[in-house]
């Protein structure tokens, strides 16, 4: 269940089993000139055809979009039958597109085994830029001149917080890479064809933004081994907040603009019912709750919510759950952006999806699984 099937560097289509390691996956198809269209925090460890089934997006989404654009074929155990469609056409507009309901289903459908896969053309060369700035309007404000100026090579924008850099530099006893902490931090990376082409482009837009005070320093990674390290800060972000108590990182789709709106909010909540006091440094304090954090995929609107406690407690689950997913409603966004609904979601579903849209996908669900086997009591609620 780990191996690939056929590699077409021409077109870039790419059949395997669905067991493949998505790190080991990528290096392989790496020496034929291709890369995976998705890459995440734990692509050492995640399956290619979990990612599919929780349709995963991780931090190059930006560039690369959706795996419901990515995949060309999928082999499927539904109902007792395999479902061969493993296609490796890049057009197909025969029927409907069974594909689509697998993608992001987590398993409830049926048991993905084989995957055909569009992967894109390997760049040539990466830049990756870590900017400090001092207001989150400074963080929307460099996003869209990245957007303007980088548009072509532009392959991930990410954000995070002062705590959550305190947080991740504390736990993974990393020294600052700056000689200051800065409230907000961006990560962009360029990914393209023309070293020195992509190279100015990208110090052309990191100039501009220091001369108009839109941020207040950046460091420039040098080579791949530096990269690397700059980028291990934000994959390992969530693996250092639980170094500091029990940690719920809530993953929510939320407008671009109101992400670090919600973690303010948040906090105020929190202080509001007294378990919180955002005076106090996060490992002094004598709150149940220690601190609040935000960072993601800013680019897709995606916030990782992170609220790290002394030890998890139903009751105040149900409290912070009934706060956050009431106000992502209302700002019409998602309580899944990326990690899917999985066993503990599927009571507040309501809160992304209407009755009408619930009830047809119960239709779907005992259609084609009615004896309700296939990852019970998960995704759609009892």
């Amino acid at each position: 269940m780990n191996k690939i099937r056929t590699i077409d560097k021409d077109s870039g289509a790419v059949v395997c089993d669905a067991g493949c390691i998505l790190e080991e996956l990528n290096s392989q198809i790496s020496q034929h000139g291709l890369l995976m269209p998705i890459d995440l925090g734990a692509k050492g460890s995640c399956h290619i055809g979990g990612n599919i089934s929780t349709n995963a997006g991780g931090i190059r989404y930006i560039k690369y979009g959706s795996l419901h654009g990515s995949v060309l074929g999928l082999e499927v155990l539904p109902n007792g039958k395999i479902l061969n469609n493993l296609s490796t056409l890049l057009k197909d507009n025969t029927g409907y597109n069974l594909n689509q309901i697998f993608i992001g289903a987590e398993g409830t459908l049926g048991i993905i085994t084989g995957v055909s896969i569009l992967a894109a053309k390997k760049p040539k060369h990466n830049n990756l830029i870590i900017m400090g700035m001092n207001s989150f309007e400074n963080v929307m404000q460099t996003f869209r001149k990245t957007k303007s100026e980088l548009l072509e090579i532009l392959s991930a924008f990410e954000y995070c917080d002062n705590l959550s850099m305190d947080i991740t530099l504390k736990g993974l006893q990393k020294p600052n890479p700056f000689n200051r902490f800065y409230n907000y931090y961006v990560f962009i990376e360029t990914s393209g064809s023309n070293q020195d082409h992509d190279h100015e482009k990208i110090m052309n837009l990191f100039e501009g933004l220091q001369s108009s005070k839109i941020i207040e320093n950046g460091i420039m990674a040098s080579d791949m081994s530096q990269i690397a390290k700059l980028w291990e800060l934000r994959e390992s972000m969530i693996v250092a907040h639980t170094k500091f108590g029990d940690t719920y990182t809530l993953d929510l789709s939320l407008p671009i603009t109101k992400a670090d709106q919600a973690v303010t909010d948040l906090k105020d909540y929190l202080e509001k019912i007294n378990v919180y006091d955002k005076t106090k440094p996060y490992d002094d304090s004598l709150h149940y709750v220690k601190c609040v954090t935000g960072f993601g995929h800013i680019g897709d609107g995606n916030l990782h919510l992170n609220i790290i406690v002394d030890k998890y407690d139903d009751s105040f689950t149900a409290t912070l759950e009934k706060f956050v997913f009431g106000y992502v409603r209302d700002l019409k966004g998602s309580i899944s952006a990326e990690h899917g609904v999985g066993l503990l979601k599927p009571d507040i579903l309501h809160y992304s999806k209407s009755q009408t849209a619930i009830e047809l996908m119960k239709t779907i669900k005992a259609s084609i699984d009615p004896k309700g086997i296939m990852n019970p009591y998960k995704v759609l609620p009892a």
